[in-house]
């Protein structure tokens, strides 16, 4: 038993963070009403997270392999405990969304070590084991996120969904001194200091000129400043990653198909099948009254149905080109969202719960072979850039799917209440619900009207970028044919059909 100590160790740190990115969804009505948060600053509670890890993700991968994989990863344990603490005591919303932000620093240091750390503590058949119950964990996490935020959030206020993190840090930190082996990569590439600077402007400043456009007006001068900045970070990226001897991520890349379709899906798989998550979850508890536990347990049916479609079918879906799995499951992610785009004034929360289990077979489709089909794209000794490139990808697509999705539902609400005379600021009327407030003296069908159209119509936008996802993916993985003497790059393959690939 003593052998699978390194893997416990591990597993409670990577739990840890996966937990953090869902957990806070059905907590998001508590938190607005108890820290007076707008509808801006909640979405900024989730996206900092998302994109701090997207920041991140990559340069604390590379500083792992100069200065040590073990001490990295004890070291984001340590900053992810301090910052949840921070959180669980945060007086109010800026300090709350600096402290994800940390929060989010120290998860990224766990997540880009993880794997190097189970693979150098175990070989052989135990490596597979090892590796398998970790993936069986990050689902785990991803599961029981909304369920383990709703009993929190319900039977002890928001704060502790934070605080909880703090006991299992401590073992996870005690566990990790006493059974992680140290390593280093003696060849280990420079840090690319100037690359995360500039991806952290380009993705930050975009993200904030999404949130504010929609309220300040997309000509007002703050929103065309962040504008013009984003597209000069993106462009200084660019320069920088070119011009690098040690690039955060190698533009070439890019121009092979099949890296940029697995890229591009897992951005559109993040965006589509959980940025709408939280919007969901306001209008169950604002509008229908349920509380965190409830809304929690309605979202159960995707993550339930995803755990058992990888677990079941995961090995099957592994041998078989990636084109199948990640454009066919992003096709079924944008049936489900279709399916829950039935929502008027009448409808309950069971309306929703249909669609969210087909969505979960298309999550559950997608999630096994995203990480082998990066990995598969690209040469070997390009495999920790393409894993790193992925989890970027990831955590942008959710970043941007909330500021994107966030838009529709407020335009929907405000459109909702506008032609209402008993409400005389639609404007003001639709920042209230999309933070879970109900305006005074509003009709209570008013309010059950207009906010299922808002979602409804979100939902809707959901569907349509995962199906045009899958159109764009299966273009780019499709095969490709043999001209001549030559052959276009093969499109990605995964699991036993890449080892294959690479020993025939």
């Amino acid at each position: 038993m003593s052998k699978w100590w390194p893997l416990v160790a591990v597993s409670l740190g990577v739990f840890m963070l996966l937990t953090d990115v869902s957990i806070v969804i059905v907590a998001l009505p508590d938190i607005g009403t108890g820290l007076g948060m707008d509808f801006a600053g909640l979405q900024w509670v989730l996206d900092g997270y998302a994109l701090a890890l997207a920041a991140l993700m990559l340069g604390l991968g590379a500083l792992a392999d100069r200065r040590g994989r073990r001490r990295v990863y004890i070291a984001g344990l340590t900053v992810f405990a301090l910052a949840s603490l921070a959180c669980g005591l945060a007086p109010n919303g800026a300090v709350l969304i600096a402290a994800r932000v940390v929060q989010a620093g120290g998860g990224a240091a766990m997540s880009a070590t993880a794997m190097a750390l189970l693979n150098l503590a175990y070989q052989g058949r135990d490596r597979g084991v090892a590796f398998g119950v970790w993936g069986a964990v990050s689902g785990a996490a991803a599961a029981t996120g909304p369920v383990v935020g709703g009993v929190l959030t319900e039977y002890l206020g928001w704060r502790s969904i934070f605080l909880v993190n703090l006991p299992v840090s401590v073992a996870a930190v005690a566990l990790a001194l006493r059974t992680l082996p140290e390593s280093r990569d003696p060849h280990a590439r420079r840090i690319d200091l100037p690359g995360t600077v500039t991806f952290t402007a380009a993705a930050g400043t975009l993200v904030l000129m999404l949130i504010r456009g929609g309220t300040d007006g997309w000509t007002s001068a703050p929103v065309l400043a962040l504008a013009t900045a984003a597209v000069v970070s993106l462009a200084a990226f660019v320069l920088v990653e070119a011009r690098s001897a040690h690039p955060l991520l190698e533009l070439a890349l890019l121009r092979n198909p099949s890296f940029t379709g697995v890229m591009l899906c897992g951005l559109f798989y993040s965006a589509a099948a959980f940025s709408c998550l939280p919007y969901s979850s306001l209008w169950l508890q604002s509008v229908l009254g349920q509380g965190p536990l409830a809304a929690g347990l309605v979202m159960l049916p995707m993550s339930a149905v995803a755990f058992a479609v990888s677990a079941v079918a995961g090995r099957r879906l592994s041998t078989l080109p990636a084109a199948v799995p990640l454009g066919g499951g992003l096709a079924v992610i944008g049936v489900g969202g279709l399916l829950q785009c039935t929502l008027d004034g009448s409808s309950g929360w069971g309306a929703l719960l249909p669609g969210l289990a087909v969505a979960g077979l298309g999550v559950g489709a997608v999630s096994p072979v995203l990480a082998s089909s990066a990995m598969a794209a690209v040469p070997r000794e390009r495999g920790g850039m393409a894993g790193g490139a992925l989890n970027t990808f990831r955590q942008l697509g959710q970043a941007l799917g909330i500021a994107v999705f966030g838009l529709v539902l407020h335009h929907g609400l405000r459109s909702g209440l506008a032609d209402a005379p008993a409400v005389p600021d639609p404007e003001a009327g639709a920042r209230a619900l999309s933070t879970g407030r109900i305006p005074a003296d509003t009709p209570e069908a008013l309010v059950r009207t207009a906010f299922a159209t808002a979602l409804d119509h979100t939902l809707l936008a959901a569907a349509l970028t995962a199906l045009a996802g899958a159109a764009l993916v299966a273009v780019l993985l499709r095969p490709r044919p043999r001209t001549g003497n030559h052959q276009a790059p093969a499109p990605a393959r995964n699991g036993a059909a890449a080892e294959h690939q690479r020993t025939a």
